[in-house]
């Protein structure tokens, strides 16, 4: 027998319509979400790096666990990944920075915080120059679609 996990089912209230836009949306947002990761290809950081920069970024002293569960990974494989991230010298570990002297917390020093700027940077830049090419309607539509997405997505992230 399958494992229940295995075999997802949608919600008894997911209308057709949903499930429609759903299908549209997921590889529009995956072929972004792609090639905005690729932009960092060549330079120090991969695209993972990156997202593991700006987690710690936005919430200095946090610690693996929370790492992890918030990218959807092991805390070993996090573990690892900031390891790696420690030995380029661009996060810091001290314990106690969130006033628990018993946890190890992680921190972007400078190094890592120009890097991420620059990763940010050229992804923005990126993004900017395909808009453009958009029509006025075409950039009104997405605009209004940013809350709706962030609502999405913040309600889909552990805190």
């Amino acid at each position: 027998r399958m494992p229940e996990l295995l075999t997802p089912q949608p919600a008894t209230s997911t209308t057709a319509e949903d499930l429609a836009l759903a299908n549209q949306l997921r590889p529009l947002l995956l072929h972004l979400a792609r090639h905005l990761r690729r932009l960092v290809e060549g330079t120090a950081l991969t695209g993972g790096q990156v997202e593991i920069l700006s987690l710690i970024s936005r919430k200095p002293g946090v610690g693996i666990n929370e790492l992890a569960s918030r990218e959807g990974i092991s805390a070993p494989s996090m573990s690892n990944a900031v390891d790696k991230l420690e030995a380029a010298g661009l996060v810091a570990r001290a314990r106690g920075i969130a006033g628990d002297r018993r946890r190890v917390d992680i921190a972007v020093p400078p190094e890592g915080t120009r890097l991420l700027r620059a990763a940010r940077s050229s992804r923005t830049a990126w993004l900017a120059e395909q808009l453009q090419r958009l029509t006025p309607d075409q950039l009104a539509t997405l605009e209004a679609a940013v809350d709706p997405l962030t609502a999405l997505v913040e309600g889909s992230v552990p805190r």
